[in-house]
């Protein structure tokens, strides 16, 4: 007969084994979460592609058939076509890294021809910061002459002496006594 020691023990061997096992298996996961994934954004438009396009004689047509539709149109001329692409560093526990920045511009006559043909990278890019403090709109300031101003002829203490109301206000359309905002809740309850 076996002792009771060797029967609990094989088992303790198995669970620390089990644990090990999905220990190692936990860390190695671990790693792939801190790794930096690589993301592509917009056209990727290859220096070939746009290389076989001659300025003077491709048209339109040939663009698309070449690169396919552009990322964007310029806003009030639909002769200029935009290609973006980027291709970002996403970094754990940090603000996404820029690798590649490539802006192609392509500028078309009104009979459809290439006229201009631009590429612009990275290093091309402005940078815009923001404006310090507020921004002004115009008409929500007033001054002290607007306030008093602003006022007069809002409080009227006339119109409880010339009204017959308890409750001040107008007596409402055609002189009745159970209208306008000073009547006091007379006339507006329900049946």
């Amino acid at each position: 007969m076996r002792s009771p020691q060797h029967i609990f023990s094989r088992p303790r061997s198995l669970r620390l084994f089990s644990c090990a096992v999905i220990g190692v298996g936990l860390s190695l996961s671990g790693c792939a979460v801190f790794k930096p994934s690589v993301i592509q954004r917009g056209s990727l438009v290859q220096p070939d592609d746009y290389k076989q396009l001659k300025t003077g004689t491709s048209s339109r047509s040939d663009v698309m058939d070449l690169l396919g539709s552009p990322t964007s149109r310029a806003t009030f001329d639909d002769n200029t076509w935009i290609y973006i692409s980027m291709k970002q560093k996403l970094v754990p526990i940090s603000f996404p890294n820029i690798e590649k920045q490539q802006v192609v511009v392509l500028t078309f006559d009104d009979g459809g021809i290439l006229r201009n043909l631009r590429t612009l990278n990275k290093d091309d890019a402005r940078y815009v910061s923001m404006a310090a403090g507020r921004t002004p709109t115009p008409g929500t300031k007033i001054n002290v002459m607007q306030q008093i101003l602003g006022n007069v002829g809002r409080y009227n203490p006339m119109s409880q002496m010339m009204s017959n109301s308890a409750y001040g206000g107008s007596t409402g359309p055609m002189n009745s006594m159970n209208g306008g905002p000073g009547h006091g809740g007379a006339g507006n309850s329900l049946p």
